[in-house]
């Protein structure tokens, strides 16, 4: 074939284009959109073909998908499906091991009969808020949940969008579309291949990086707070460590109050009790989670309940205590501080000195830094405020009442019912979960939008372009050529071969299903020259293009943990390349064995 500017031109961003990503010289995101554009200059693609993708209904189903998690995650229901899969804190700190493990099998089970990519949205706050929780880091489970969900994917038709683009090409070119359980006969030993690669090895060769605030430790400002314990304690009757209330990442509990009897320091041995007064110290971020837990009730303020509370309405604040304020000299009990500023202090920082006081009888000085839970208008009215220094937002915290959990349950269950039992597509049931969320006020508007991560979006969209310009400027046709050429001395197994690791190679550089539409003829034309089985070759495109590991642009689920578990992309090259050579090399011998 001849090979003019188009090819070189389009070769040669290509090559460009995998050094600058595995180097990470240039955020991921402009480096691919980058490419497209020059791809554009080049006129190997149309303006119309370049930028296709961003009108592709997965890529609309991935932006709402990602409105329906957030709501998720505001109203607590990952915590929820937090302690499901992880279970509840105990007496010894969990192996890591046997957690990948124990995450590892539930979701590569859910993800084979559902769209993968809600469910890895909605358990990545999960993970990382589990993580930290108990001293891990977020990266050693963040890339093994993705793992995970594609994994599944490859088990049944429905269980990834890239079998169901190889099963209508199949339809479209003329031949039998597959069945639902076809793939699963190659799909679930790989599976499984998977799932044993990941949790024994994934401890030992995962990057290990800690997340900024546990990075911070000890630096990180800490607040007293006293917390009551009520009949609703889950642990109740347990130990302080058997309740998990020992090894808190940034809190310590410092001191029991029962009866007239005061245990300081606390003991790990010390037993909960009804009516118990819990004194912790620690980061702001860990004692709003703490105050969440069914049972624990705020004792300076009984009539606060943080379960309860809506985060749209209500926000967290920092104010620091002015000289001339008139807290000044007062204890919190005498301060009237929440009919006066309609806020309620949870906790209280002294720069340089950790309290171990009852917060109502701390006397307040100069400098003192409160933590307070007030209106969303506290910052206006107060900023300019002799009575403070200054009035800032630590963090944002994320609550809802228990009534608008249960309605995002329904509606969840009701937009997986839907696209399950193929009432509905995927975007259309995505679509009006949202829109359900946000008229029965789970959600607003403004939190809808900025839950959608635009930049997962922009990458996966422009990645198509490229996938159509690979077509175009017959690199595409050059690679078919050669692997018929370089394949056919080892018979049709060799062919098969390489049209199944070149798939996975360019899988690499390209989004999963924009690679199961390139090579989906090139399978065609090396099965047609081979008089082989096109089905073979089709199912070597289906699960090679599916089992994508060595680089977070290949699938989405991918890129949707690329961020928040702070990945290289030389991290799923380290750890994805092996799992994918594995997978490929049983999934060839299995495909042969079952077609030939």
């Amino acid at each position: 074939m001849k090979m003019g500017f188009q090819f070189w031109y389009t070769a040669g961003l290509l090559v460009i284009m995998t050094v600058i990503l595995v180097k990470e010289w240039i955020d991921i995101e402009i480096t691919i959109s980058g490419v497209l554009l020059m791809l554009i200059l080049g006129k190997v693609v149309t303006p119309e073909e370049a930028f296709s993708g961003f009108s592709n209904v997965g890529i609309l189903s991935i932006g709402v998908l990602f409105v329906v998690a957030g709501s998720i995650k505001s109203t607590g229901l990952l915590e929820d499906l937090n302690r499901l899969i992880y279970g509840a804190a105990g007496r010894s700190k969990p192996r890591l091991t046997s957690k990948l493990f124990r995450m590892l099998v539930p979701v590569t089970l859910f993800s084979s009969f559902m769209n993968n990519t809600p469910i890895v949205a909605m358990l990545i706050p999960s993970v990382r808020s589990w993580a930290r929780n108990n001293n891990f880091s977020p990266s050693k489970f963040l890339m093994p949940l993705s793992y995970a969900a594609i994994l599944g994917g490859m088990c049944t038709l429905i269980g990834t969008s890239t079998n169901l683009i190889v099963h209508g090409l199949l339809i479209q070119y003329g031949y039998p579309g597959f069945s639902f359980f076809e793939i699963s006969k190659i799909g679930i030993p790989a599976a499984l291949l998977g799932i044993g690669y990941i949790g024994l090895l994934g401890s030992r060769f995962l990057p290990d990086r800690k997340e900024a605030i546990v990075e911070l430790g000890e630096k990180t400002r800490e607040y007293v707070i006293g917390l009551k314990v009520t009949a609703s304690y889950a642990s109740m009757g347990k130990t302080i460590e058997e309740a998990g209330l020992r090894h808190l990442k940034g809190l310590f509990l410092f001191q029991v109050e029962r009866a007239e009897q005061t245990i300081t320091p606390a003991q790990p041995d010390e037993v909960i009790m009804e009516n118990d007064r819990l004194f912790f110290t620690g980061i702001p971020e860990t004692i709003m989670e703490l105050q969440k837990v069914e049972g624990l009730q705020l004792i300076n303020d009984a009539s606060l309940d943080l379960k309860h509370f809506d985060s749209y309405k209500v926000h967290t604040f920092e104010a620091v205590v002015s000289g001339s304020s008139p807290l000044v000299g007062k204890n919190v009990r005498e301060s009237n501080f929440r009919k006066h500023y309609n806020a309620v202090i949870i906790a209280i920082h002294r720069s340089g000195e950790r309290i171990r006081k009852k917060i109502g009888d701390i006397v307040l000085h100069p400098g003192d830094t409160l933590l307070l839970l007030a209106p969303r208008d506290f910052f206006d009215q107060y900023y300019h405020s002799r009575d403070f220094y200054l009035v800032s937002s630590p963090l944002k915290v994320d609550s809802k009442p228990p009534q608008k959990k249960y309605i995002t349950s329904v509606v969840l269950v009701g937009m997986i019912a839907a696209v399950v039992l193929k009432i509905i597509p995927l975007i259309v049931a995505a679509g009006l979960a949202a829109i359900a969320l946000v008229m029965s006020k789970c959600i607003s508007r403004s939190d809808a939008l900025s839950w959608i991560d635009w930049k997962v979006l922009v990458v996966i969209a422009a990645a198509f372009g490229i996938g159509v310009a690979i077509k175009n400027s017959g690199v595409a046709q050059y690679l078919s050529d050669l692997i018929v050429q370089g394949g056919r001395h080892f018979g049709v197994l060799g062919v098969l071969c390489g049209v199944y690791f070149l798939t996975s190679l360019y899988n690499t550089i390209i989004s999963s299903n924009a690679t199961a539409a390139l090579f989906f003829p090139i399978a065609v034309s090396a099965a047609s020259a081979m008089h082989a089985d096109v089905r073979a070759f089709a199912m070597a495109v289906a699960i090679s293009a599916a089992a994508s590991f060595a680089s977070p642009i290949s699938y989405q689920t991918n890129l949707m943990v690329y961020g928040p578990g702070g990945y290289k992309f030389s991290d799923y090259l380290k750890f994805g390349i092996p799992l994918q050579l594995l997978i490929g090399l049983l999934a060839v011998t299995l495909i042969y064995f079952f077609y030939f």
